[in-house]
């Protein structure tokens, strides 16, 4: 997980991986959305696949690149604590922004 995380961390990864939710794509495709030249999507690739977010496929001359689950199944896994402390957090902020607003409705 943790080599996923780092591999989050970046705009571009991230611009790849949100085009690929829309399916598979080629090197060339990825690389049309980013303002970076070709060697640099390549290492961008390379950091995905390497990190498990995406894998591969060889057709011809061109290489198309899909979304693995797994990976992002365990982060959202491992975010859900996290996830419920804030939900926790706001439904403490909703009951007190609706008292606040039923002290100010009672003393006008």
């Amino acid at each position: 997980m943790e080599l996923a995380l780092q591999a989050l961390a970046d705009s571009n990864r991230r611009s790849m991986l949100d085009a690929l939710t829309r399916g598979p794509a080629t090197a060339g495709e990825l690389a049309g959305l980013l303002p970076i030249a070709r060697p640099g999507v390549s290492r961008h690739l390379r950091v995905l696949r390497e990190a498990g977010l995406v894998e591969v496929r060889q057709e011809a001359q061109r290489r198309i690149y899909s979304l693995r689950l797994e990976p992002f199944t365990e982060i959202d896994d491992w975010l859900s604590r996290y996830r419920a402390l804030w939900q926790q957090r706001m439904h403490a902020l909703h009951t007190e922004v609706a008292r606040g607003k039923r002290e100010r409705r009672s003393t006008t």
